[in-house]
This record gives C-alpha cells, structure tokens and sequence, in this order.
C-alpha cells in the first residue's frame, strides 16, 4: 500500500493571500494549502493523499511572525514552532504555548513546522495514513476498532465509527488559553474560538477541523485572559523527540491565597479532537491547590473512559497527567 512515490501535482506559490485564497477557491477540492510541509511530504510520498494542486504558503510573509495587541498576541499561522518556543513575548506572557511547542518533534523540524500546520494536521492512524479504506477514507470499516485491531494509540473517548485521535500538541494548550482561530477565504474572514475549531467524526468524518475548501487559517489569536497565570503542559510519548503524544495535558490555572480561582484544561490523544477537561474545571474552581483536589481531579477526568483492547494504560496515564497538572502547576 505504500508507495513511497508522490503523484504528479501542479505546484503554486503565492506570495500574498489573496493570491493563495484565489487559487484555492479555483482548485477547490483538488487543492492542499502546504504551510511547513512535514506533514503533507508524507501523506504525498505514501500516495495516501492525491491533490491536483499543492499551494505552497511558505512565502506569505504577511502569514508569520508574533505581534502583540491591545488584546493579547497574534500568532501568524506560518510561524514556526521553533519560533513560538523562543520568543520573548510568548514566554513572558503565555509559556504554556512555549513549553508546548518545545515538546514537538525534534529542533530541526521545529525549525520548519508551523503552528498552523501543527493543529491542523490529520489523524495519524496507521490504517488510515496505510491508504487502507476505512470509514475516514471513504470505507465501511474502522480496522482500529476490531477485536484483532491494533488499536495501543486510539480513542478513550467520544468516537463515532473513528477512534483516531488529535494528534497535536499545541491544540491543547490553544484550548486552555482560550485561543481564537483566524479564518479566511475568498468572501470573508471569521475568528472561531479554538475549541470549535476541531470536529470530531460525528460531525464530519472525512476531516478534524471546520476548515472547508477555499478556507485558510491565517492566524491565531491569544487573549490577555490567561497572560501570566499559572501553567502547566505535559506529554508522553514512546521517544523523547520526533515522536507524537500518547497523551498530552495542558493546563492554565488563576491561584490567589493557595486556592484555585479559574482553571482551564484540556488533553490532547485522547478523542477525535483535543478534549477540554470542563468537569475537572468545575470540580477545582474555588478548592485549596493540593494533592486532595488533583486526586479528585484525575479520578473525574477518566469518567466514562472506554479503553479498546490494548490502550487501557491510557486511562491511568490520564489520570496520573491531570492530577499533576493540578497538583504541580
């Protein structure tokens, strides 16, 4: 099923986004909007994703760069995580974004890799990118949820047909900051908060986000909600580096006299699309910080858990996650 050959394709490269939302609305469907590239190569490589047309955003200049606003910080949707993990500006005021982008794949590849790249990315199912025809490809089938299926990466919860889950890092922490999503097409421009932004496959099965086509994520904007509190982002994964999170936390927490006053959070491996943890948010809200709260916490985040035959480990790895986010913030 791997060919590790790409199809022939015709290749655009824009240099402002009027340009790239014009060829993109011309392409329509046969179109790929390329940001760093990392994830597409792959998908192009294994013959897993055919486009006709490939728009190469890396020279949009207007689509870079970290601005600070009356408001907060907008992130372009072509700066790259390497640049997120250093920036003064991001780690003065918001280093859960920070500490998240430092944990994605290896320097070399943050050096590339977009933050818009990175929370669009789509599943990463090893059936599914296989080029097999299950229910996101096209099929009838979800080869992860059988009782031979290999299934040690997938869902705990909410899956509809899928189990397939978010692979991203940064989404997490651009839910529990309270992120908004720029999105531009030909006709318009919308900001979406970032927790609407991902769809899980009830919704819409064949993508992970409410990007159609024509539609490009321009930017991503950070509120002064969450500027200086308490954060906390933790990921687990096979290997140190290069890897893809078994699971993921990342918490943004208000403490005033040792006691919790406002908390976000949200896990990323976990469901089709990063998971915000509100039952932990309510149960937390106004509780001394302390080992009693993060034990109540992590125990509250795993409620209604439905592990598959080999991910089982993820319920307690969840829970042991939350309860230090709570706990160690």
């Amino acid at each position: 099923m791997i060919k590790d050959m790409m199809s022939s394709f015709e290749l655009y490269q824009p240099s402002n986004v009027g340009d790239a939302l014009a060829l993109a609305a011309r392409n329509g469907k046969d179109a790929w909007l390329m940001a760093g590239g990392n994830d597409s190569l792959s998908w192009f490589k294994d013959r897993a994703k055919k486009p006709k047309a490939v728009i190469d955003l890396s020279g949009i200049a207007e689509l870079r760069g970290i601005r600070e606003t009356a408001d907060g910080i907008e992130i372009g949707a072509l700066t790259t995580l390497a640049e997120v993990e250093s920036n003064a500006i991001v780690k003065r005021k918001f280093a859960l974004l920070a500490k998240a982008a430092g944990r994605v794949a290896t320097p070399q590849m943050r050096n590339t890799a977009t933050i818009g790249g990175n929370v669009s990315q789509d599943a990463r199912c090893w059936y599914y990118r296989s080029g097999m025809q299950c229910y996101r490809a096209g099929g009838n089938t979800c080869y992860g949820d059988t009782p031979t299926g290999m299934n040690r990466e997938h869902a705990l919860f909410e899956a509809s047909r899928c189990i397939a889950v978010s692979p991203s890092d940064m989404a997490p922490a651009v839910i529990a900051l309270d992120g908004k999503m720029v999105i531009r097409n030909a006709g318009s421009t919308k900001e979406v908060p970032a927790q609407q932004y991902f769809v899980g496959p009830a919704v819409n099965i064949t993508r992970m986000t409410v990007l159609q086509p024509g539609d490009l994520l321009t930017a991503i904007r950070i509120p002064n909600t969450w500027a200086g509190a308490t954060f906390y982002f933790e990921k687990v994964s096979d290997r140190a580096a290069w890897d893809f999170p078994l699971l993921n936390v990342a918490a943004a927490m208000k403490v005033q006299g040792g006691v919790i006053q406002d908390l976000r959070i949200a896990c990323g491996g976990v469901e089709a699309t990063p998971m915000r943890l509100q039952v932990v948010e309510d149960l937390a809200k106004g509780q001394k910080k302390g080992v009693e709260v993060a034990k109540l916490a992590g125990t509250a985040a795993v409620r209604g858990a439905k592990p598959r035959n080999y991910n089982h480990f993820k319920v307690t790895l969840m829970q042991n996650l939350v309860m230090r986010a709570i706990r160690d913030a």
